[in-house]
């Protein structure tokens, strides 16, 4: 399967083989980790680093002088100062600026260990301060803390923009670079200063990384004016979330509730299948979900599946400008089939589709192959989604424990 080729994605088998697309804001989850540790491998790139020179040298595209490479690493290893190089890290690092050089901030090479860690997010284990981030506009921004993190305990918030990390200026900073400073094992302490959003001065914010058992989802029954209300916090789209869905799902039914709020504030995304499955608990089997586009104009149309058991449930999302990818699929095909209103605010507008390809090494290659848009033919890579009813959660808010945003959910729904 080439790179530009979409693979047929059945919402009811969510895994593949060698290929997973994925729908996650780009090198956020990072953030979270023990680290990219560039130059450590579990094989000898001695034995192997000609090799792939050699390899590489017969296959390499006429059109390009690819022999400024080669006299690079050839230079670097003869001549540079501090010898030996690290020939495993200088490998990684001439992929990892050739991925950086697309310009694309959702594509990503990945080393073993940091391909491990994105394996283990997604499976809903991980250590750092518990907060995805990205870089936006070429500013670092908080994109979601995950709840009960010590991100999300020490005051971060999503849209807040990281200036410093431990008193080192995070301008020109790439992603990479970034992540590397702020993830580390647990027990540890990193000071971010960040601009919370609307505020005009900067605030140091000293956190202790922990190891974070990050659930799916959560969810309740709670009485609103008389009627049973079934509430779904739904943290990622991951391994286990549609299993955890449908169980949250048989019990909302079982208790007789009359409306749904679905929380996906600060959902910063996961596997595309596993969204598809999710919407379509409202949508009508053949219906779209998601409309994908791949850069030779090829297109994939992802329709709902299996029985959708929310059909005429009221409903109402919650949504943030942590909102994004895989979460903004769910909410757009449900707002676009008039099946539930949106409130919050607006979302975080990534509308790109990253296929996670595995590479030799245990390496794998997070790489754009496509564009998403909603049933009804919008773009979120470009603008997001607007709520239909606008209520901010203030700094008062966040710090008196009220949430106006779930308030108005409730008034919303049974209107």
């Amino acid at each position: 399967m080439s790179a530009n080729e979409i693979p047929e994605v059945n919402p009811n088998n969510p895994k593949m083989n060698s290929y997973k697309q994925l729908v996650v804001v780009f090198f956020v989850i990072l953030a979270f980790f023990t680290g990219v540790h560039l130059g450590r491998a579990g094989f000898d790139v001695g034995g192997v680093l000609p090799v792939f020179v050699d390899k590489s040298r017969e296959g390499a595209p006429k059109e390009v002088d690819w022999q400024i490479l080669w006299d690079t690493i050839d230079k670097i290893n003869q001549r540079y100062l501090d010898k030996p190089v690290d020939m495993t890290k200088l490998l990684y690092g001439a992929v990892s600026g050739a991925v950086s050089s697309l310009q694309d901030p959702y594509s990503l090479f990945l080393p073993p260990l940091a391909a491990e860690d994105f394996g283990n997010e997604l499976r809903g284990s991980l250590e750092g301060i518990g907060a995805e981030i990205a870089l936006k506009n070429e500013q670092l921004i908080v994109v979601a803390p995950i709840s009960d993190s010590p991100a999300i305990k020490a005051g971060v918030k999503a849209g807040d923009y990281i200036i410093k990390v431990d008193s080192e200026d995070t301008r020109g900073m790439t992603l990479e670079q970034a992540v590397g400073k702020i993830r580390g094992p647990a027990g540890t302490k990193v000071t971010l200063t960040i601009f919370h959003k609307g505020q005009t001065k900067p605030v140091e914010i000293a956190i202790t990384r922990a190891r974070i058992e990050v659930k799916s989802l959560s969810y309740e029954i709670r009485q609103y004016q008389g009627q049973k209300v079934g509430v779904l916090k739904l943290r990622r789209f991951g391994d286990e979330t549609e299993g955890q869905f449908e169980k949250a799902i048989s019990e909302f039914l079982m208790k007789n509730v009359k409306g749904v709020i679905l929380d996906l504030r600060n959902n910063p995304g996961g596997y595309l299948e596993t969204s598809v499955a999710v919407a379509s608990n409202w949508v009508a089997p053949g219906k779209i979900v998601v409309v994908q586009k791949g850069s030779e104009g090829n297109e994939q149309i992802y329709k709902a599946e299996g029985a959708n058991r929310l059909a005429g449930m009221p409903t109402v999302v919650l949504i943030n400008g942590g909102s994004a990818s895989a979460s903004e699929i769910v909410a757009g095909a449900l707002k676009d089939h008039g099946l539930a209103k949106l409130v919050g605010e607006k979302s975080f507008g990534k509308g790109s589709v990253q296929e996670l390809i595995e590479l030799s090494g245990k390496a794998e290659l997070k790489l754009t192959i496509a564009k998403w848009f909603t049933p009804n033919g919008h773009d979120l890579n470009k603008e997001g989604l607007e709520p239909d009813e606008k209520v901010e959660l203030t700094d008062e808010d966040f710090q008196n424990d009220r949430d106006p945003q779930m308030d108005k959910g409730l008034e919303v729904l049974f209107r």
